[in-house]
């Protein structure tokens, strides 16, 4: 995998300044995520931005699965011990 200086891919790089108004604007509640998709999905969006985004979203549903195969389980094992 080749490495590419933002040079010459032509999209300049986030400031510290831009990836503190990030991460304070995906932390609002609903807001965050519909930023998260149009960041990820929107034309002419920051390249650094875009992956991040998109690495985000994959965590969240990572995220939601196992939460879903936790619930399932241990859901499973709290109705047993009410049959009991």
């Amino acid at each position: 995998m080749e490495v590419l200086d933002n040079q010459q891919t032509g999209s300049p790089t986030m400031s510290v300044g831009d990836w503190v108004l990030t991460i304070f604007l995906t932390s609002l509640p609903l807001i965050g995520i519909i930023l998260l998709f149009v960041w990820a999905f929107g034309d002419n969006q920051k390249e650094d931005r875009a992956n991040w985004s998109k690495a985000t979203l994959i965590w969240f549903a990572i995220g939601i699965v196992f939460g879903f195969i936790f619930l399932v389980f241990f859901g499973g094992i709290a109705l047993l011990s009410q049959l009991d």
